[in-house]
């Protein structure tokens, strides 16, 4: 299996200083990242690590989804997955990832809301990323269209 590879660049203080997040593998695009904007509710056009994980969150997340409605005997005709990555203090100090919020809405053929429910929450703890976030708190929300 491939190895996919980022790499940031990063000039200054953490307060003052800046980023950019490139996706060397995929050569899609290169982002900028701040600390103010990463811990402001509005991120004002800059990206953040948190983003970052929640992409990764929800496409993987749908991969596995599509692949266990398959499994099930049911057809994906449309999915729609978000992912909330919050972040918050760290009791022990410093910042920590508090939670992740899945939500997905889904049309498919073949499987009833109950179906549909049994396979998202089998998604949402067997897709890769799920896994590698296992210690943060994850919810699912997940409904037939």
């Amino acid at each position: 299996m491939p190895t996919r590879t980022a790499r940031t660049a990063w000039n200054g203080t953490l307060q003052e200083g800046s980023g950019q997040v490139e996706l060397t593998s995929s050569g899609v695009g290169t982002y900028h990242v701040s600390f103010p904007r990463r811990a402001a509710d509005d991120a004002e056009g800059v990206t953040s690590p948190e983003e970052l994980i929640a992409a990764a969150h929800s496409s993987c997340f749908a991969m596995q989804l599509s692949a266990l409605i398959g499994q099930a005997g049911g057809t994906p005709q449309h999915l729609e997955v978000s992912a909330d990555v919050s972040l918050g203090p760290d009791p022990a100090g410093g910042f920590q990832i508090t939670g992740i919020a899945l939500k997905v809405r889904g049309e498919v053929d073949g499987l009833d809301a109950a179906g549909f429910e049994k396979a998202a929450q089998e998604a949402k703890v067997s897709c890769p990323v799920s896994k590698a976030l296992k210690a943060v708190d994850m919810t699912l929300d997940a409904a037939l269209d």
